[in-house]
């Protein structure tokens, strides 16, 4: 049976994460100490650096948010396979409403607290990106640009090879996937200087928009969801 078409895979709902995607990132690295929120390949390489050297502390400020990353992405497969034949509500509405519930609380923890905020922070990243895995039948991701940016090359020199029209198109939608998330960026470190650490609460924003937006356009539990 084909497998309908999910409000959780389309560019509308792709674009208003890959913003609080890019938000998350540049709020974590600019206003929390220079961790990455999303790029958990720069806090693994980071950290082992920091292990290189002794700097166990250091290398303790990168470690952390890597297992909440980890513990997002457990946490997020948990609530799929409990809640997948739940009716009343979808899977994904729950687990971008808790990740904006968190994101809402590291806005009002003080820099003393860093390692918290960011081990939060990238906690709800690894939710979003277990969770949103697809954008209009593509494999894409929200919060990093590694996989995009490969998947758009690779659709664009398809196309110049073949000049089939739907290449050229997944290219593009990878290149907006990217684009919205450099604009997500841009909003963040704009906003840290205005709001400084409260400023995650505009990334809380745009994933309550998000949960929003799977109420008005139904997302079904089915099978092969």
């Amino acid at each position: 049976m084909k497998k309908q078409k999910q409000i959780s895979e389309s560019l509308q709902l792709g674009i208003i994460l890959a913003l609080s995607g890019g938000f998350m990132d540049a709020y974590s690295y600019v206003c929390r100490g220079k961790v990455f929120a999303n790029a958990q390949t720069g806090n693994i390489l980071l950290c082992g650096v920091n292990l290189s050297e002794g700097n166990w502390q250091l290398a303790l400020k990168y470690l952390c948010p890597i297992l909440a990353f980890v513990l997002g992405l457990a946490l997020t497969n948990m609530v799929q396979l409990h809640r997948k034949d739940k009716k009343v509500i979808h899977w994904r509405q729950i687990t971008i409403l808790f990740e904006a519930a968190v994101l809402l609380l590291v806005g009002f923890l003080p820099q003393s607290l860093n390692l918290l905020a960011n081990s939060i922070t990238s906690f709800a990243c690894g939710i979003q990106v277990e969770s949103f895995r697809k954008i209009n039948g593509n494999v894409a991701a929200t919060t990093m640009c590694i996989g995009n940016l490969r998947s758009a090359t690779n659709a664009i020199c398809e196309f110049l090879y073949t000049k089939e029209k739907k290449a050229a198109l997944r290219g593009i939608l990878y290149f907006t996937i990217i684009c919205f998330f450099v604009i997500g960026a841009i909003l963040g470190n704009v906003s840290v200087r205005l709001l400084q650490e409260k400023a995650i609460i505009i990334s809380t924003l745009f994933l309550l928009i998000g949960f929003i937006m799977m109420f008005f356009y139904k997302e079904e539990n089915i099978a092969m969801d």
